[in-house]
């Protein structure tokens, strides 16, 4: 056992407490890493509101980059020292989705409390939540969890990699399966839409609009790949189709507002799908019509994690990084510390925020 400090949540939609928690050693399969930088995602802030479930105390975080400082038996592809992303994406690797190249909705449930490898001084389990509670000086977390990075990549820009980027890109490249010369919409220029916005450049798309409601907001858009954008007030549908000449074949949602989902489809083309990337908290529901989207051969999927593959896509996101062909850096709107984490999220729920990080190191 450590004492490492943590930013705990006690009582759901109230400020953190940072306090000292106690974080076991690494057992079979697991990694320690400590922590340089975490982000912070609207996901840690929905279940801090109590939107998401889970349970308290707990300690939340999940898109974190870092320097892996001891590992478990059985562990392969890692050692202490390595630089790396650290992800949610708990994958147990032989469960009927894991084994059918789909990591991010493994089927092998995961005790976050009972297993939890933090606790507090007394012996009482804290909550890791994500499987990661990274809001955190260091973590320990499954093998499955990191990935290996380049050691000279900026640990602040890595953490955005392990879940904004990969989330965005990949539901644009992954989830929607963009092909070339498609349309794509964008519902949310925040840090997963500007990202799924770069996603849908890499596809090839011919159009890629931008919706939000912060004029602000779209003309960043711009810069990161979208070519019209529209500001969401009225029937920005209507406008969306008059900058097409027809609907769209993918709208991408990364707001978790269910009222936006309820408007997703009217966006779509004949044979579009609408592809769900923000999630709205547990107790919100959307309605549609069923006969329209049958009769147009329209879809509606769920991205979880941009359907990414880390071991495999993330170097590829590190490469395009390197490559000058992916903007990573321009996310970053704030860099915080660990004592400001409140201050952080107030500034993150306002909307204005691209990323906001938090610097350990």
């Amino acid at each position: 056992m450590q004492k490492v400090r943590a930013a705990v949540c006690r009582d759901y939609n109230t400020p953190m407490k940072i306090e000292d928690i106690q974080l076991r050693d690494p057992q079979m399969g697991e990694v320690a890493v400590d922590i340089d930088a975490v982000a912070i995602c609207h996901s840690d802030i929905s279940f801090w509101q109590g939107g998401f479930g889970g349970a308290l105390p707990a300690v939340y975080g999940h898109e974190a980059a870092g320097v892996v400082t001891a590992v478990g038996e059985g562990v392969q592809g890692i050692k202490p020292g390595d630089s790396v992303c650290v992800t949610l994406i708990h994958a147990c690797g032989h469960c009927t989705t894991c084994q059918s190249g789909k990591p991010t909705i493994c089927g092998t449930p995961v005790d976050n409390m009972g297993d939890s490898p933090i606790s507090t001084p007394d012996g009482a389990p804290v909550y890791q939540a994500m499987s990661s509670g990274a809001f955190a000086e260091k973590v320990v977390v499954d093998q499955s969890q990191v990935c290996v990075i380049p050691s000279d990549m900026p640990k602040d820009v890595a953490s955005l990699i392990s879940c904004g980027v990969i989330t965005g890109v990949g539901a644009a490249v992954f989830a929607a399966d963009i092909e070339v010369g498609q349309d794509v919409v964008v519902i949310g220029a925040g840090g997963v839409g500007l990202n799924a916005i770069q996603g849908a450049l890499i596809a090839g798309a011919r159009r890629i609009v931008a919706v939000d409601m912060l004029p602000e907001k779209l003309e960043v858009a711009k810069e990161f790949g979208a070519t019209d954008v529209v500001l969401a007030e009225g029937k920005p549908w209507a406008e969306v189709k008059k900058i097409l000449g027809r609907g769209a074949d993918a709208v991408l949602v990364t707001v978790g507002v269910a009222q936006v989902y309820d408007q997703a489809p009217k966006y779509l083309g004949w044979g579009g799908k609408v592809v769900m990337v923000g999630m709205p908290h547990g107790d919100k529901v959307s309605a549609y019509s069923p006969l329209l989207m049958a009769n147009q051969g329209q879809a509606i999927v769920g991205s979880k994690m941009g359907d990414m593959v880390i071991k495999r896509d993330i170097p590829w996101i590190v490469d395009m990084y390197k490559q000058g062909r992916l903007k990573l850096d321009e996310l970053i709107s704030g860099r915080w510390t660990l004592d400001q984490i409140n201050e952080a999220i107030e500034d993150t729920k306002s909307g204005a925020a691209r990323r906001n990080v938090i610097m350990l190191k």
